[in-house]
C-alpha cells in the first residue's frame, strides 16, 4: 500500500472540489437542461465518488485497478453529457486522468485522456443543439483541445509528484539502512579492538605470569623453610593476577554495544513516521543478538517508511522476559490487510532462526513485528 504524502493530499483536494461540483449541479442547474432523471444523474455522481475513492485505493497495475478506472471513466462521461449545460463539470475529466497515474499504465491513461476529450466534444455538441445554436467545428475543437492540455498537464504534475514522493521514500529508507549499518560497522571496529587487546593480554602478561609461577614453583624445592612461606604466598599472588587477567580477557570477548544507543541512532536518521525507542533497564544482549535486533528494527523502519498508510509513530520497545529478549516493533498506520513477506522479512527470519529466535508479524492493526531471542548475557 501507498503512504500518503503530497501527492496524496493534492489528490484529496481536488475529489473534494469535484464533490462540490457535483453536489451544486443539482442546485444551480434547471431541471430542463438535464438530458436523464435529475435522481439517475444523482445517482451516478455518488456512484462516481465511491468508484473513485475505491479505484485509488487498488494495487498498481492490477485487474481491480484497471475496471475501476475503466468504471469511473463511464460514470464522469455520463455526469459531463448528462448536463451539457454544466461548463464546470469538465473538471471530472481532468481529475479522472490524475488519479489514473497512480494505479494504471501510462497507456491506459492515454486511453482515458482520449474517452475524456471525445466525451468533451459531444457534450460542446449536444449543448449547442441544446441551445439551438449551430454546431462550429473550431469552437468545439479549441474546446476539446484546451481540456486536452490539461488532462496531460494534470498527468505528468501527479507523475511528477508521485516520483518526488518515491524518491523521499528511499532517501529515508537508505538514512535508515546507513545509521544501521554505521552502528554495526563501528561496533564491529570496537569489537576487533578488544579482540587485539585481549590477545595480546593473554600472550604477554598471561605468559608471563605463567613463567613466573613455574619459576616460584621451582623455587619452593630450592629454598629453606623460612622461604617458602614467602614463596608459597608470592605463588598465590601470581594465580590470582594470572585469574584476573584471565577473567579481563573473557569481559572484552563478551562484552556488546549498547542496544539502546544503537536502536537510537536507527531510528534519529528516519524523519517521519517519528520513531520512539524503549528500551527496559534488565536488557543485556551480546554482539551477535545485538546485531540482529538493529537489523529487525531497520526491517521495521523500513516496512512503516514504504508500505504502512497514514503511519507518524512507529515505536520500538525491547524487553525481557522468562528467558527471552524480544523487540516489538508497531506502527499506528492504516491496516495493509495480509503480510506478505519480501526479502528483507525473510532475511531477518533466518537471521533469528540462526540464533535460536523467531519473528512473528501482521498487518490488521497497522504493522507489528515481534522479534524473539534466548537470553545469553546476564542483565
Amino acid at each position: 500500500m501507498r503512504r500518503p504524502g503530497a501527492e496524496t493530499m493534492a489528490g484529496m483536494s481536488v475529489l473534494v472540489v469535484c464533490v462540490a461540483v457535483l453536489a451544486l449541479v443539482p442546485v444551480v442547474v434547471e431541471p430542463q437542461v438535464f438530458l436523464v432523471p435529475v435522481a439517475v444523474w444523482v445517482l451516478a455522481a455518488l456512484a462516481y465518488v465511491v468508484v473513485t475513492v475505491v479505484a485509488v485505493q487498488q494495487p498498481r497495475g492490477s485487474g481491480r485497478a484497471v475496471a475501476g478506472i475503466a468504471a469511473q471513466t463511464a460514470l464522469a462521461a455520463v455526469l459531463v453529457v448528462g448536463v451539457p449545460g454544466a461548463g464546470w463539470l469538465p473538471i471530472l475529466l481532468v481529475f479522472g486522468a490524475a488519479a489514473s497515474t497512480y494505479v494504471v499504465a501510462w497507456w491506459v491513461t492515454g486511453l482515458v485522456v482520449l474517452a475524456n476529450s471525445l466525451v468533451l466534444a459531444a457534450s460542446q455538441v449536444v449543448a449547442a443543439g441544446q441551445r439551438g445554436d449551430e454546431v462550429v467545428p473550431w469552437e468545439v475543437l479549441f474546446g476539446t483541445g484546451l481540456y486536452l492540455l490539461l488532462q496531460v498537464g494534470s498527468a505528468f504534475v501527479s507523475a511528477a509528484l508521485q516520483r518526488e514522493q518515491r524518491m523521499r521514500t528511499e532517501l529515508t529508507v537508505a538514512h535508515a539502512e546507513l545509521a544501521a549499518a554505521a552502528v554495526l560497522r563501528d561496533e564491529a571496529s570496537r569489537a576487533s579492538e578488544r579482540l587485539r587487546i585481549a590477545r595480546e593480554l593473554h600472550d604477554l602478561i598471561g605468559h608471563q605470569l605463567t613463567v613466573l609461577t613455574l619459576e616460584l614453583e621451582s623455587a619452593t624445592h630450592r629454598a629453606g623453610e623460612d622461604g617458602r612461606e614467602h614463596v608459597a604466598r608470592a605463588r598465590g599472588v601470581a594465580r590470582e593476577l594470572l585469574g584476573d587477567v584471565r577473567a579481563t580477557v573473557g569481559e572484552l570477548r563478551r562484552r556488546a554495544p549498547d542496544l539502546r544507543e544503537a536502536l537510537d541512532a536507527v531510528a534519529a536518521a528516519v524523519p517521519q513516521p517519528r520513531v520512539e525507542v524503549a528500551v527496559d533497564d534488565d536488557v543485556a544482549a551480546d554482539e551477535e543478538q545485538t546485531a540482529a535486533l538493529v537489523r529487525v528494527a531497520q526491517e521495521a523502519v523500513t516496512n512503516s517508511v514504504r508500505h504502512a498508510q497514514g503511519a507518524r509513530v512507529l515505536r520500538l520497545a525491547v524487553t525481557a522476559a522468562d528467558g527471552e529478549l524480544v523487540l516489538v516493533a508497531h506502527d499506528d498506520g492504516h491496516a495493509p490487510g495480509e503480510v506478505r513477506p519480501g526479502h528483507g522479512l525473510r532475511g531477518i527470519t533466518e537471521r533469528l532462526d540462526a540464533l535460536g529466535g523467531r519473528v512473528r508479524y501482521d498487518g490488521r492493526a497497522g504493522f507489528r513485528l515481534e522479534a524473539t531471542l534466548p537470553r545469553r548475557a546476564a542483565s
